[in-house]
């Protein structure tokens, strides 16, 4: 058995299907914004989702002030505001905001108006992991567009997923 390697490591993740999020925030320290693959529930009693923040964002900072952030679950045509908030392009986070449409809920953490879902939440906990910051989010309100197919991310590339939304007899 040869050593695990970074490389070995982040090759396996590609093939571990994930859901493709926006995370934003808005408050004190101002808006924000990320792209996110790592948001998992926790727990639903309170609804809790887990979101994972890398620690060296130019970000980290706002949505630790502002306390509140909105998981935004994007669906297919939604693939360049996935790419602005991951920084492809190093398009001033001022500049991603309008690309799209976006409202708020509970929190005021924008909340895109087309997403398939959205999840307004306050940070309720934080533990350091690594590189990474894993945020424990109480879903305070949400939006769902049960109609809306998904977009994953797979093998590096964006992939559409829509099933009938009726279940098999």
């Amino acid at each position: 058995m040869s050593p695990l390697t970074i490389e070995a490591y982040r090759d396996a993740m590609a093939r571990l299907s994930a859901a493709v999020n926006v995370i934003t925030t808005d408050g004190p320290a101002g808006r924000g914004g990320f792209t996110a693959s790592a948001v998992c529930s926790v727990t639903d009693r309170p609804p809790t989702l887990l979101v994972c923040q890398n620690r060296a964002s130019r970000q980290h900072a706002v949505f630790a002030e502002n306390g509140v952030l909105c998981v935004n679950t994007l669906g297919p045509g939604h693939e360049t505001i996935s790419s602005m908030f991951a920084g492809v392009g190093d398009v001033p986070l001022a500049e991603r905001f309008p690309e799209a449409h976006w409202t708020s809920l509970t929190t005021g953490a924008p909340a895109l108006r087309e997403a398939i879902v959205s999840f307004d939440c306050r940070i309720t906990d934080r533990r350091d992991v690594s590189t990474h910051t894993v945020l424990f989010c109480e879903v305070v309100d949400l939006r769902v567009r049960p109609e809306a197919p998904g977009l994953v991310y797979f093998r590096r590339v964006y992939r559409t997923v829509d099933v009938a939304l009726d279940p098999p007899a």
